[in-house]
């Protein structure tokens, strides 16, 4: 109690004091410290008090209303608190340790009226809207975001002055005036543009210092109307070789490789890193463009040499967004509709003109017989009755035209000083296109139906000034609803099935309690087959989740050296899968025989026609399947970025550790066993003055795959980079060459993902082999168990060897060229040998070793032009080219040829035999050595005798004659061009896309057969050879009722160029205020010299999930409550 009144009137006297000597005292007393961002004053006097003697004295609601300031100032305590109280209407005085604080009365009766302030943000060179910018008042905590327009309101006091920040601008201050609404313009900061690019291990490289091949793309870039974002690269990333095959609903991502093919073991695909962790492709896939916030690619060995052994094939980094210091948190709301159709469809004749084709094929192989009589044919032609006279398009009966889809995703952003956060949902749901037959005679719907359910929540918790922890957890959840019959198989059905010989099913008797399915009597029991019934005899439910968890951790050490950083991350990923299955047997049937009566009244005579004779039971037995993996991976970084004077060092040492398990539930115990990785990596980069850059990379890492002594590699790389445009000497050209820079790598790079073997150093033995075989006709067997592999000590890392140049190119300050040539060498490639002789006993058994080697070469380059026109019209355009050319060098091998070796030939390429027309008549037939398949007659392809023109002595003609074609199966160009413009609120935009150089052998698609009666494509029928069509360059050789071993040989007669060009994308959008609304589309239109299907799906013969059209309609909105 004595302590409070002795401190009380301690109080009084020094505020008496102050009433005498109103005017500011100081008392230097030792040195003191303040730091830091948005410090109220608060925070500063306790920063003093505890760093010092001195103690203060105030009115605790002089400084409530007082707004935090950053700063940095030290030295004596007279200079620190004039910078402290600067402006904020305190004085103070010092006594002593004691210093008094007061509000003085005419700052307090001066205060104006806050008014609010409209403006808008734009680039100051484009025009464009910057969407995202923070505008707060100086010396002011808070703030508030500009919307989707780049507008923003914000309450202030005249005089006051605003502060306007993006990433990638200088930052802009601007006074304010009672009442005038603001245009900001932001100018390009070339120092904070270049720190946006994401390399290797989630680093910010300034772009003007990098010298690695790296291409970072905007995430509205990838916003297209597709579920799989994989559908979103081709054309709009340079490097990036990538092709959609199907258009399945939850299996429709394209495969894209990163700068082509650079090994032919299987291990092709590039790294996927995101926020920090490996993912699959599936998993990239199922991501939405509204959570990413960069995405880069890595392609030279520079960018990826500190990935080391999983860095071989280029690497792909998704960074996810963070919260933000605002207010208010902001809003964002997207939901779609889709209407989608495939983008094409295959054509078929109709029953009565299949009769007539097939009755030919017979006449063709001289039979006289037509098993179709001119009553039948007829019958079929005049629809006379659908049991009788069936003619069933099965195609129209499994699929129809048109799906519909929606997509939906609300995500929120938001925070404050000490935590801020980023969440997201995304639902999405895709319908095939399969007509729901199941209901007409079960109770369950057999149409594809995929629910996507996916949530990205991040978390940044600030300890300190210095400290942050990151959670970052992304969940991805799928349910899929489809028939037990693959979408291949029911494909094939729609073209393997007669159209004539059966209907669907026969119609109820009234005694049978199943339905009596229609079959082929004219094939054996096995071979029949029935589509419809196939689809409606059961379904599969699979149910999969992904969860990627990641925790980071981030301190700066400062109180070390300045620039010093140290972060480290743990990550688990979980995958797994369950498949709930129920499938029933249909019985088959076929028409005996039929009578129709004097009222027309058709009675139905059917026979049962299962492979048991008896009927099979109809009841669903239901079945389950799992799957699954587990990832654990950790990583720990040390990280020093520092400039002295115009020397920018920058250095980096990582060490990581990663656990996959995989087949969790597998029966097969090698295969359930973790695959473990371990290695470090460390990069050391320089740049004096901005404009001589270097850096060094290496990765050294281990393998459990390989015997000690092969388990660990070096990989290293080394990079320069010359910045021409920082020269004096260039500055009178820099109204033209706004910027140039080239570079230049070399570096090393490795993989142990060798063809999914694992072990290859141990020899693998069944014990339940049945024995091997020996001799020089390999006529001796031994009895007894067997190698299934032979064990090799030596098999190491296939490696590659990377050369990069690069040109990046700025003219006029609005159009930026970056161009790369690249030339890998790839050695010691996983192969199984190819040249063992068979008396040595090793048929049936695997043997591995490095031997294999390829080079993969070509260039890639990008342009991106922005340009304002005028006060309403900002156009820009991109474009991208894509040329990877690879070639194998070294392959174990015995081919028959020499011209026959794959040395010199490009991975993916088919070999074909070369066709010279069709036979023309018998005696062109008699006078040719041509033996395949025997019977041949005038109509039938006709090949070259390549071997003898390659100088053999080998006068026949046979199935070895055969040579490699000249491009391969994935195209080594790929390209993608487009504008985009907008005039005041409205815009529009549209992007093509085409690859060259790529072919495709069709197959899989000869009318009739052996074992299914094909049905008959129209283009077959148009244009065939027939006794009344002898055109030796007919579309489509002789028909014949038995597959015709030598018509259906591959070869260039089936070969096509798969080039085309598609309208791959347009949008046309309107904003008002905070909302947009747009329509958009996908798949176009395709401009191709093949027009049988989309080129995109590859050969085969069509009858696949085809890729879809999609029509889209959007609206988006923005919730900013920051003004």
């Amino acid at each position: 109690m004595k302590e409070s009144m002795c401190s009380r009137w301690h109080l009084r006297l020094i505020v008496l004091l102050i009433l005498f000597f109103p005017l500011t005292l100081s008392a230097a007393q030792g040195r003191v410290t303040v730091k830091g961002q948005s410090i109220t004053l608060r925070q500063a006097i306790k920063i003093i008090e505890s760093s010092s003697n001195f103690k203060f004295f105030f009115n605790p609601s002089d400084l409530d209303a007082l707004p935090g300031k950053n700063l940095d100032c030290e030295g004596e305590i007279s200079d620190v608190l004039k910078e402290v109280f600067a402006g904020s209407g305190i004085s103070y005085v010092i006594m002593g340790d004691d210093i008094i604080l007061k509000l003085e009365k005419k700052a307090a009766s001066t205060q104006q009226k806050k008014v609010e302030i409209v403006g808008g943000v734009v680039d100051a060179r484009s025009g464009e809207s910057v969407v995202g910018a923070t505008v707060r008042v100086k010396d002011v905590n808070s703030g508030v975001i500009t919307d989707m327009d780049g507008k923003f309101t914000i309450k202030a006091t005249p005089g006051d002055v605003l502060v306007i920040s993006y990433i990638g601008y200088e930052t802009k201050e601007v006074k304010v005036v009672n009442g005038k609404v603001l245009l900001v313009e932001l100018v390009e900061d070339a120092k904070q543009l270049e720190e946006v690019v994401v390399t290797a291990y989630g680093s910010g490289q300034k772009k003007a210092s990098m010298v690695g091949s790296v291409q970072a793309i905007r995430p509205a870039e990838l916003q297209v109307p597709s579920a799989s974002l994989s559908n979103s690269f081709a054309g709009r990333l340079a490097g990036v070789i990538a092709v959609q095959r199907t258009g399945q609903p939850g299996a429709d991502g394209s495969d894209f490789y990163i700068r082509g093919i650079s090994t032919m073991n299987g291990a092709t695909n590039p790294l996927i890193i995101l926020d920090g962790v490996e993912i699959s492709s599936g998993d990239l896939d199922n991501l939405d463009p509204e959570i990413i916030d960069g995405f880069s690619i890595l392609k030279d060995a520079t960018a990826t040499a500190m990935y080391g052994t999983r860095g071989a094939n280029g690497v792909m980094i998704i960074t996810t967004k963070s919260g933000r210091n605002i207010d208010k948190p902001i809003i964002n709301f997207r939901v779609e509709g889709q209407i989608t159709s495939p983008t094409s469809k295959p054509k078929f004749v109709d029953g009565a003109t299949y009769m007539d084709l097939f009755n030919e094929s017979l006449l063709n192989g001289g039979s006289t017989e037509s098993p179709y009589s001119a009553e039948e044919i007829a019958g079929t032609r005049a629809g006379l009755n659908p049991y009788a006279y069936p003619n069933v398009n099965w195609y129209d009966e499994l699929f129809k035209d048109q799906a519909f889809n929606q997509n939906f995703n609300v995500n929120i952003r938001g925070g404050g000083k000490r935590v801020d956060y980023f969440s997201s949902v995304t639902v999405n749901h895709e319908t095939g296109m399969i007509k729901n037959r199941s209901k007409d005679f079960f109770s369950y719907n057999n149409n594809i139906n995929v629910m996507r359910y996916s949530f990205q929540n991040n978390i940044n918790a600030y300890l300190g000034k210095d400290s942050r922890l990151s959670l970052r957890l992304n969940v991805q959840l799928r349910k899929t609803k489809q028939p037990n019959i693959s979408m291949n198989d029911l494909f094939a059905g729609a073209i393997n099935t007669s159209p004539v010989e059966a209907p669907i099913y026969f119609p109820d008797d009234g005694v049978t309690t199943h339905i009596k399915w229609g079959v082929n009597d004219r094939l054996k029991p096995g071979q029949q087959q029935n589509p419809v019934a196939q689809l409606a005899s059961g379904y599969q439910d699979n149910f999969r989740s992904t969860v990627v968890t990641a925790l980071e951790f981030e301190q700066k050490l400062n109180f070390i050296t300045e620039g010093l950083r140290f972060k480290a991350l743990a990550s688990f990923k979980n995958w797994s899968s369950t498949t709930n299955s129920a499938s029933a047997g249909w019985n088959k049937y076929h028409l005996q025989d039929f009578s129709v009566d004097d009222n027309g009244v058709y009675s139905f005579v059917t026979r049962l026609q299962n492979e048991s004779g008896g009927e099979v039971s109809t009841d669903l037995k239901p079945g389950v399947a799992n799957s699954g993996d587990r990832r654990f991976y950790f990583q720990a970084i040390m990280d020093y970025n520092r400039t002295f004077g115009k020397h920018d060092v920058n250095a980096m040492f990582i060490y990581n550790q990663d656990e996959l398990v995989t087949q969790l539930f597998s029966g097969d115990l090698i295969a359930a066993l973790p695959k473990r990785k371990q290695g470090v990596a460390a990069r050391l980069s320089y740049a004096y003055d901005g404009k001589y850059l270097a850096e060094v990379n290496m990765g050294y890492n281990g393998s459990e795959n390989f015997a000690k002594g092969h388990r660990w590699g070096f990989f290293p790389s080394i990079a320069v980079g010359y910045n021409i445009s920082e020269e004096a000497f260039f500055e009178p050209l820099k109204n033209v060459f706004s910027n140039m820079k080239i570079r230049a790598s070399w570096g090393l790079v490795g993989n142990d993902n060798i063809g999914g073997a694992r072990f290859v150093y141990m020899p693998t033995i069944n014990l339940t082999g049945t024995g091997y075989t020996t001799g020089l006709d390999g006529d001796i067997t031994y009895k007894g168990p067997v190698y299934s592999r032979y064990g090799n000590p030596e098999v190491t890392w296939e490696v590659g060897k990377k050369v990069n140049v690069g040109l990046d190119l700025q003219l006029f300050n609005s159009l930026n060229l970056t161009m790369d040539y690249f030339h890998e060498t790839r050695t010691d490639i996983f192969q199984e040998r190819g040249t063992i002789p068979q008396y040595l006993g090793t048929a049936g058994t695997k043997v591995f070793g490095n031997l294999a080697a390829m080079k993969n070469q070509g260039f890639d380059f990008a342009a991106d032009f922005n340009k304002k026109i005028g006060k309403d019209w900002f156009i820009s355009f991109k474009g991208t080219f894509t040329y990877a050319h690879n070639e194998i060098t070294k392959y174990d091998e015995s081919p028959k040829y020499a011209f026959q070796s794959k040395v010199g030939q490009s991975a993916n390429i088919p070999s074909i035999m070369i066709s010279d027309g069709l036979f023309k008549d018998p005696d062109d037939v008699k006078n040719s050595n041509q033996q395949i398949g025997g019977n041949l007659s005038a109509g039938d392809i006709k090949y070259v005798n390549i071997s003898k023109l390659y100088g053999y002595d080998d006068d026949i003609v046979d199935i070895s004659d055969w040579v490699w074609a000249k491009n391969p199966t994935v195209p080594e160009i790929v390209y993608g061009f487009g504008p985009s413009i907008r005039w005041k609120n409205l815009d529009f935009s549209f992007f093509f896309q085409g690859v060259a150089k790529v072919s495709l052998v069709m197959s899989d698609f000869h009318p009739f057969g052996d074992n299914s009666l094909r049905n008959v494509l129209t283009w077959i029928a148009d244009d065939r050879w027939s006794p009344d069509n002898q055109n030796i360059n007919a579309t489509y050789p002789r028909l014949t009722r038995d597959t015709s071993v030598n018509n259906t040989q591959r070869s260039d007669y089936w070969l096509r160029n798969a080039a085309f060009i598609k309208l791959k994308n347009a949008e046309i959008g309107y904003t008002y205020k905070n909302m947009r609304f747009y329509v958009s589309g996908m798949n176009l239109a395709t401009f191709s010299p093949f027009k049988h299907w989309d080129p995109e799906q590859g050969g085969g013969n069509g009858l696949k999930y085809p890729t879809q059209r999609v029509f889209n309609f959007g609206f988006q909105m923005t919730i900013n409550n920051n003004r």
